[in-house]
């Protein structure tokens, strides 16, 4: 890549200084990198967990079921009973400048007072509760698979910059560093050549 600089000190001394802020933002930006990945790894392996928990607890939970209506018939009265959820709230946290949303529901329900126990067996319980619980792990679930695109979306972008900072720009200053330096060291040479030359001549007169 050539480089379109006239070989002067001040010039000089403007590339080292690029040349530095360069380097300084590609380790800044391989740490952010770092810790990033790290972070989303941790999230991964979380979001699996929830996952095996959401898919034995719906197990459960329909096992309950089936066995309720198989003892009381169709419940959809009882359904009806349990009101809908409202107190799902969402916040954010900061990770490296990357936002990181944070889920947060209603976890001190009063279980089984939506509906007569006098009319429900221990089968509708436990539906109750499994679905209730299905219920909290599907949104901290949400949470973390949407940090975790969040995470991938910001390394991605993150690695970018720091390809063109590794790859370009990087090279584009050392480069200007080298071609400057040379040429100076050859004026001066230059310069120290002209000076013996006229020296010599001084001598001779």
């Amino acid at each position: 890549m050539a480089v379109q600089a006239v070989p002067t000190k001040g010039n000089l001394i403007a590339f080292k200084k690029s040349l530095g802020l360069a380097r300084n933002g590609y380790e800044l930006l391989d740490k952010k990198r770092n810790i990033l990945v790290r972070e989303m790894m941790t999230l991964i392996d979380r979001a699996t967990e929830i996952q095996d928990k959401i898919d034995v607890t719906y197990s459960k939970a329909y096992l309950a079921l089936q066995k309720a209506n198989i003892t009381m018939g169709f419940i959809d009265d009882i359904a009806l009973s349990v009101p809908e959820e409202n107190s799902l709230a969402l916040s954010y946290r900061s990770v490296m400048g990357v936002e990181i949303p944070i889920v947060t529901i209603d976890k001190d329900e009063n279980l089984g007072l939506y509906y007569g126990l006098q009319t429900t067996g221990t089968a509708i319980d436990e539906a109750y509760a499994c679905f209730r619980e299905v219920k909290l792990l599907t949104a901290e679930l949400a949470e973390v698979e949407n940090s975790v695109y969040r995470l991938a979306d910001a390394i991605k972008k993150t690695q970018k910059r720091a390809n063109a900072l590794k790859n370009i720009m990087i090279p584009r200053f050392e480069e200007g560093v080298k071609f400057i330096s040379d040429a100076l060291e050859e004026k001066e040479r230059e310069e120290f050549s002209r000076m013996k030359v006229i020296k010599a001549q001084k001598d001779k007169q």
